[in-house]
């Protein structure tokens, strides 16, 4: 019994600890970005001395903001939407169907795994600009819909599942595409979730590719268009802060109303 509370304390401990890590910065980002710019330059170490919001009012009056907040969530959305319905299908074909060269197309998706995705960056720029389709929702969505990671989340979670439920379906007479939209993804809501939480994340803060394929202020997602207003105003750490603060504000709102499923959805893909 001592051992086990022993156990219990060092584990409190150490979650606390760890929560600390994270939310020291985090705090220090919010302080930082209520105080002047004079302020931080004649001590950045200061967590308080006092409350100011002209950097917010800097980024809001200087930018677009609605526009790149709707515009980044528009295209988190869509390619939320578009890698799970993709990966998912693409983990059902090579986990439960038998054609010649799975094997071979299964190893080159994971090889895919390893090859950042930078390296494909001037060949979608090159193909994006001959077709015209540069400075859009398809532009920036598309090349980032492929995501080998995806398929193999959804491959390894479909092979878990009992190959009864498909052969039971066969019999039936049931199609592929039946067994695969009525049995197998309602089961995989764990993977579902934990693909879309991780995509939403990633392509809301992507700024590498938005920047390459948009140049219009009204096509730019929320990453880029704050940058912008950075470059505007030289270097400034009370709005780099703010910037900050403002850019993962939605993804804390995403977090609070969804923290059962997305605690849910990553719990399930782990243990599967």
């Amino acid at each position: 019994m001592n051992t086990e509370r022993l156990f219990n304390r060092v584990a409190f401990g150490a979650v606390l600890a760890l929560a600390l890590l994270w939310l020291a910065p985090l705090a220090w980002t919010l302080a930082t970005s209520l105080r002047s710019n004079q302020d931080i330059a004649v001590d950045p170490t200061v967590w308080y001395s006092g409350i100011t919001f002209e950097s917010y009012e800097a980024i809001i009056d200087g930018g677009n903001l609605g526009t790149w907040y709707l515009n980044s969530t528009v295209t988190a959305v869509l390619t939320t939407l578009l890698t799970v319905a993709f990966g998912s299908l693409a983990g059902f074909a090579l986990s439960r169907m038998r054609f010649r060269g799975r094997r071979a197309l299964t190893t080159f998706i994971l090889a895919g795994v390893m090859i950042p995705p930078q390296v494909l960056m001037i060949p979608q720029f090159k193909l994006l600009a001959a077709t015209g389709t540069l400075d859009s929702f398809a532009a920036v969505v598309l090349p980032q819909v492929p995501n080998a990671i995806a398929v193999v989340v959804f491959k390894q979670f479909f092979d878990n599942m009992p190959g009864e439920l498909v052969e039971a379906a066969r019999i039936d007479g049931a199609s592929w595409w039946h067994v695969y939209s009525r049995i197998f993804l309602p089961l995989a809501r764990s993977a579902v979730s934990a693909v879309s939480i991780f995509t939403f994340v990633w392509t809301w803060n992507n700024f590498l590719w938005p920047l390459l394929a948009t140049t219009s202020p009204d096509m730019m997602t929320l990453p880029v268009g704050l940058a912008t207003v950075q470059e505007a105003y030289g270097v400034n750490f009370s709005q780099l802060m703010a910037s900050a603060v403002l850019g993962g504000l939605p993804l804390l709102v995403v977090f609070l109303l969804f923290q059962r499923r997305i605690t849910e959805g990553i719990a399930g893909a782990g243990l599967k």
